[in-house]
């Protein structure tokens, strides 16, 4: 019997809720997510994000489509910082995104879309804002 147990990860949303009314989605099981490495998650809607867990425990969501070429490849992208700054960089054209806020490190006019994220039971739950339709229907 192994007496050595590897340390627990804390697992921490990079993106916090903000105010508006969010509908939570499930997106995936926790298990399933390699620390520093994506999953390529389909929303209800037909968008496309990524998800990612850091070694540091920290989780993200952003979009998957990489705004420079159209493919849906971010999720396959490469984690990494930038003075301090978690980030992912395209696996095509090498550009670097914050995992945070979703912008282009070296181009102001381009950001991927993000998306406040949590973890509840063992499952992440991305948050998408609910659309006026769904208010007044409820």
């Amino acid at each position: 019997m192994d007496t050595h147990s590897s340390p627990r990860l804390v697992v921490r949303p990079g993106v916090l809720p903000d105010a508006r009314r969010r509908d939570w989605l499930g997106v995936c099981d926790l298990r399933a997510l390699v620390p520093g490495r994506g999953v390529a998650v389909l929303l209800p809607d037909r968008r496309q994000a990524a998800v990612f867990l850091l070694p540091s425990g920290m989780l993200y969501c952003v979009g998957n489509i990489d705004p420079y070429s159209g493919a849906a490849v971010i999720s396959r992208g490469l984690t990494g910082d930038r003075a301090g700054e978690a980030t992912v960089a395209s696996p095509l054209l090498k550009q670097v995104f914050s995992l945070r806020d979703g912008r282009a490190m070296d181009d102001d006019g381009v950001a991927l879309p993000t998306f406040a994220v949590r973890v509840k039971l063992g499952a992440v739950l991305l948050g998408v804002e609910r659309s006026a339709s769904a208010d007044t229907a409820a």
